[in-house]
């Protein structure tokens, strides 16, 4: 913005000026452009053409395969190879023993190209006697060649892989792709050689090794074997049991099933007694019943039984014939009385025995406790001996397998290296340094770009690329003080009614420009109404539509009879098509009870105020599409403090719908100020039955507010009363 600071007029870059001082000296940037190039496509033609060869190698653990019984199983994992090992692989590519031998099996000391005192340059003759640089004769041929081979050498590992890349550039393309495989063989051949040494000195160690161990679990198996016949630890046919062992388990075994029968013989006795004290019948039980003699008994009870019942039917009961059946069988009962007492008395003769025997094994198991003992201190010492000779015939084992293994491993080719060639280099044919055409475009591009950065620096030093700001290159600066006049009166702004149906599309809009023009003296407005003058809110609506507004703002100077126009023009809106939505900020809250079926309900102070969240302050009118923010019940002095979010919720709401329609009432230019900081909102004055003048003074009012366009609506098509002769000048 333009200002005046100590004398000092703010400027800004001109970058149409920059522009236009590189295309005046067009011919310079072009002639530096081609000269560089040309130079840059000489240079790079004579230089001496590089070749460059690649090798590639595949890092991974490699076993030899081999058929033995007692051969390990090929490891097929590489973890041993992470980002480490790899790196450390590509360190003994780049060592210098490495070189050295690649260096000797190829007598690349013989080769002018690895030997720069061969043809040494005048320059470095120059740095050389200014002490500048070191002679290179100082140094051993063998540390020549090498310091040139690490300079065209390249080693890497290709990214997230466990392949290694060996790149190598020579003025030779035979030799660029012999140098690589030539470093591959030697690298696996050394890799093969180091496994060979280390299987021959594992086997030379393990020889002796063997032998010793070997005596030494003699020794400890006969320690063992004399313990246990010292001890008298004789082993069983079970894994790990002695004979005491063995007897002690049996005689436990036995004494549980000698319990477990003499239980069962002193319950059954017990039941039988009962049974015999309680005069419970006793055909009842098991063991009675099982008795031959009982069955026998009871057979034969049954027989006189049913003798009784047959003479009964045709003798008395004193008939000497039912007498005697009555007494034999009395005496049966009673036989059946004596032989369950015998059963008994054998029960009993069976807990008892089973009792004897188990005092019996239980003095047999007290004796095999204290040998049990014994032999358990005795098995102590046992334990320790077996041990020992058990670890000595591991360690003898592992140490026969890994002597099988190391020399078996021993012979030619029998140890792989963990790596294999996975691309060859091969003779290059194209060459790899240096590129002529994109150095030549290069050097080109680049001169371009100096040359035109010097030109707009020598611009802008030189001021003429500068311009003041806030000022049109058209305008005639005055350098002599400005008096200040005063301000003349504004016209009137021109409103200008299109007929709705008579006017094309681009014209049906009954929008009144405002401009402002300096006069000396205003116009008297002329009043003369046509008929084809529309100020409908169908046109209005059309306007609203066809200009795709997004923000509106209604006053209404009548009041209450303007607010329902604009609550009409919402409707006419919403019919069309067009998501709209209406924010009352009237004092009459006239449009929340046209749309609502209650006032009673959270709107725009509720929002100012902060009580309530966006979505509760929309509602749905109740006879068409649109939908209304109410007035609300907050306090409106609470809701004044929040103005300053009216804005934001003015622009929320434009994303969300097509328009958004502000009914403020009957408010002047200054409290629409406060509704809207952009000046080309649109402004809609719903006046019907107002006079003339009265919209003039309003119109003109929003005029020197600085809103350029306002729409003017009286709410029909027809000249209301009073406002016959209605023009605006």
């Amino acid at each position: 913005m333009p200002g005046v600071n100590d004398g000092h007029q703010d400027v800004d870059i001109d970058l149409g000026g920059l522009f236009r001082a590189i295309w005046r000296r067009r011919g310079r940037v072009l002639l530096a452009t081609v000269a560089f190039g040309g130079l840059a496509f000489i240079g790079a033609s004579l230089m001496s053409p590089e070749y460059q060869g690649e090798a590639r190698l595949l890092i991974e653990s490699r076993q030899a395969e081999f058929s033995g019984a007692n051969q390990a199983p090929p490891q097929t994992g590489d973890s041993q190879f992470d980002e480490s090992g790899i790196s450390s692989q590509v360190q003994v590519l780049r060592s210098a023993d490495l070189i050295k031998q690649v260096a000797r099996d190829m007598k690349l000391y013989e080769l002018p190209e690895f030997d720069p005192t061969t043809n040494p340059s005048a320059i470095s003759d120059v740095l050389v006697m200014l002490g500048i640089k070191k002679n290179p004769l100082d140094l051993p041929p063998e540390e020549r060649v090498l310091k040139e081979f690490q300079k065209k050498l390249q080693v890497y590992q290709v990214e997230k892989s466990r392949v290694i890349a060996m790149q190598f550039t020579s003025e030779d393309p035979k030799l660029a792709a012999a140098i690589p495989n030539a470093m591959a063989k030697v690298f696996l051949s050394l890799q093969s050689g180091a496994k060979l040494d280390s299987n021959s000195e594992a086997s030379r160690w393990l020889e002796p090794e063997i032998a010793n161990l070997r005596e030494k679990v003699r020794d400890a198996e006969a320690k063992v074997a004399d313990y246990r016949s010292s001890s008298d630890l004789l082993l069983t046919g079970e894994t790990g049991g002695t004979f005491a062992t063995k007897q002690l388990n049996d005689i436990s075994t036995e004494l549980a099933r000698v319990r477990g029968e003499r239980a069962n013989a002193e319950a059954r006795a017990e039941n039988v007694r009962t049974a015999l004290a309680s005069g419970r019948a006793v055909d009842t039980l098991n063991d009675v019943v099982a008795s031959p003699m009982i069955q026998r008994l009871k057979e034969t009870e049954s027989n006189i039984q049913g003798q009784i019942a047959d003479l009964s039917t045709t003798l008395l009961d004193g008939h000497p014939r039912l007498k005697g059946l009555k007494s034999q069988l009395q005496g049966i009962r009673t036989q059946i009385i004596s032989e369950t007492r015998k059963i008994l008395g054998s029960l009993e003769n069976e807990a008892s025995v089973s009792q004897l025997r188990e005092r019996q094994l239980m003095a047999q198991l007290n004796t095999l406790k204290a040998n049990s003992a014994k032999a358990g201190e005795d098995e102590v010492g046992l334990r320790a001996l077996e041990r020992e000779a058990t670890a000595q015939r591991q360690l003898l084992e592992t140490y026969l397998a890994r002597y099988r293994e190391a020399t078996s491993r021993s012979g030619e080719n029998a140890a792989p290296a963990d790596a294999r060639v996975i691309s060859q280099a091969v003779e290059p044919t194209e060459v790899s340094f240096p590129k002529v055409l994109p150095i030549t475009i290069v050097a080109a591009f680049a001169a371009f770009l100096v040359s035109c950065v010097i030109i707009m620096l020598s611009e802008l030093f030189s001021g003429r690329a500068l311009r003041p700001v806030g000022r049109r290159e058209d305008e005639v600066f005055d350098e002599e003080p400005v008096e200040f006049q005063p301000v003349q009166p504004v016209a009137e702004p021109v409103i200008r009614p299109v007929p709705v149906e008579a006017a094309p599309a681009v014209a049906r809009e009954p929008v009144m420009a405002a401009p402002v023009e300096s006069k000396p003296e205003p116009a008297e407005p002329e009043f003369d109404a046509p008929e084809e003058d529309d100020f409908s809110i169908a046109s209005v609506a059309d306007h609203l539509s066809a200009d795709d507004v997004r923000v509106a703002i209604s006053v209404s100077p009548a009041g209450d009879e303007g607010s329902v126009n604009a609550v009409a023009l919402a409707r006419l809106v919403a019919e069309e098509g067009r998501k709209i939505v209406l924010i009352d900020l009237t004092g009459s809250a006239c449009p929340t009870r046209l749309m609502t079926e209650t006032a009673d309900l959270a709107g725009i102070t509720n929002l100012l105020a902060g009580e309530v969240p966006f979505t509760e302050t929309i509602h749905a009118d109740r006879l068409s599409d649109a939908h209304i923010i109410p007035q609300g019940d907050a306090d409106p002095v609470l809701a004044m403090r929040g103005i300053e979010r009216l804005q934001m919720i003015i622009d929320a709401l434009a994303n969300a719908y097509d328009t958004v329609l502000i009914e403020c009432g009957p408010a002047d230019a200054g409290a629409i100020s406060r509704v809207t900081r952009a000046r080309d909102t649109k402004i809609i004055i719903s006046a019907p039955s107002v006079a003339n003048e009265e919209i003039i003074e309003l119109i003109t009012g929003f005029g020197e507010a600085g809103f350029g366009e306002i729409v003017l609506m009286t709410g029909t098509g027809y000249p209301q009363p009073g406002n016959s002769g209605r023009r605006a000048a």
